[in-house]
């Protein structure tokens, strides 16, 4: 699996966001991680939106204990991972999820929504940088 260039389609949402500032997956901070691997930009991409549909889908799980210390563990993780790749709006969507779920705010499904819409965001960002043609 080889990056490919975006589709026109998501050219358009990529360009709206560009305009916005604000990039699902910042390119060029991958590649400085990676030192220019692309193999290994594939897999770490592959990683995150593996490891980010897990994460959401446990934190997404009605479970009993709102606030236990495992789900801002988990935000914390999936923090990491979004930083690593240079998903930022991830990173700081997870990174309030994590304080107010450590703080023991009771509720914390408005940012869980957010949370899950940056997720949304990178992994289809990712996913059309994966693309095969």
């Amino acid at each position: 699996m080889s990056l490919r260039p975006i589709p026109s389609g998501a050219a358009s949402r990529a360009h709206d966001s560009l305009r916005e500032g604000k990039r699902p997956i910042d390119l060029i901070h991958l590649a400085r991680q990676t030192h220019g691997d692309r193999d290994l930009e594939i897999e770490l991409l592959g990683l995150f939106r593996r490891q980010a549909a897990q994460i959401m889908d446990r934190l997404s799980a009605d479970l009993p204990g709102n606030n236990i210390p495992w789900r801002a563990d988990l935000a914390h993780t999936l923090k990491g991972s979004a930083r690593a790749i240079g998903a930022t709006r991830v990173a700081i969507k997870a990174e309030i999820y994590e304080v107010q779920a450590r703080d023991g705010k009771p509720d914390l499904n408005p940012a869980l929504t957010a949370l899950r819409s940056a997720v949304d965001e990178a992994c289809g960002a990712i996913g059309d940088l994966l693309r095969a043609e």
